[in-house]
């Protein structure tokens, strides 16, 4: 056999195949359209976010540089995945070598990692900024925000580095169909012919302890701003400070529940269907969703976006 035709049999063979939520879906071309649509306004609004903030003196505090770091988390999140999904669609491909598996499995997890602890830090800085106001300036000094994201993303990549090269040695001797839309590790790890109840059990445990940390630090700190809350003479600060927290709190549900499901419930609990359904959650829309809660319930960034949208005009009448 001619040397590059065995290459081509063999590199073949190595590719995963990503069954992809369009094989499940009865109009699959307008469901490839809905996706581009919510990645092009997930882009656009976390883009205009981080610009927002980068550009407005008034949004250069902690709060507002955690939520660029948010933003910015989830637009390399969703390009991580969806570009692939829907270039895959309209090339009629749908296969994904080994190495691009393991830079995708990689990224997500990193990134996905570093936002459960970025979330404990936004947490953190709300207790803070609520309930010791008159030391808000020295507890969350630029140094320690700072450190607070640097943490964040160290300890996202720690996850990244230690889990993708485990997940993507193991002996793949199955079918090579990934029934998932990315290379999400429980579901590359249904194709493996040797025993991993060992590694599941591992990563189980570091999901626990992805989880737990931030989730005890987001829950100590909600629980001591709701008391505070609750005693506060100021009926419009009670409404500014709840308003804030609940914010925060719809993305710490819909990104924690659904994670949750994904990687600490039972395998009994688990199909293909329902695990891309829960991935959407986390991998599509909370992306999409992040900058409007931050945005349209958040009268700074309005402002902010008000005055931007202001000099523009100025700028055109100028030139005119």
């Amino acid at each position: 056999m001619d040397n590059s035709i065995w290459v081509a049999n063999y590199t073949e063979q190595l590719d995963f195949i990503l069954m992809g939520l369009f094989s499940q879906s009865k109009y699959p071309i307008l469901l490839c359209v809905v996706i581009f649509v919510i990645f092009l306004m997930a882009l656009s609004g976390n883009i205009m976010l981080i610009l927002l903030i980068y550009s407005d003196a008034h949004l250069h505090t902690p709060m507002y540089f955690f939520i660029s770091q948010l933003s910015l988390m989830d637009m390399i999140y969703i390009s991580v995945i969806v570009p692939k999904m829907l270039m895959d669609q309209v090339m009629g491909k749908n296969k994904i070598s080994a190495p691009e598996c393991g830079m995708q499995m990689f990224l997500y997890l990193t990134v996905g990692g570093s936002e459960y602890f970025l979330l404990a830090a936004m947490a953190y800085d709300r207790y803070v900024a609520i309930c010791h106001p008159l030391h808000y300036s020295t507890l969350m000094s630029h140094k320690v925000w700072l450190l607070l994201v640097s943490g964040s993303w160290f300890l996202g990549s720690v996850d990244g580095f230690m889990l993708t090269p485990i997940t993507m040695t193991f002996p793949f001797c199955r079918s090579r169909e990934i029934h998932h839309f990315f290379c999400e590790v429980p579901a590359v790890m249904k194709l493996s012919c040797s025993d991993t109840s060992l590694y599941e059990t591992l990563m189980y445990l570091c999901c626990v302890l992805m989880l737990l940390i931030p989730v005890t630090i987001i829950s100590s700190s909600y629980s001591f701003i709701l008391l505070t809350i609750h005693r506060m003479n100021s009926a419009e600060g009670r409404k500014k400070a709840f308003m804030t927290c609940s914010s925060h709190m719809t993305v710490v549900i819909l990104f924690y529940g659904t994670s949750t499901y994904s990687y600490m419930f039972p395998s009994s609990y688990h199909t293909s269907e329902k695990d891309m359904a829960v991935s959407i959650f986390y991998t599509i829309l909370t992306p999409v969703l992040n900058p409007l809660i931050y945005s349209l319930r958040n009268k700074d960034v309005t402002g902010a976006l008000k005055n931007l949208l202001n000099v523009e005009s100025a700028f055109q009448r100028t030139m005119k």
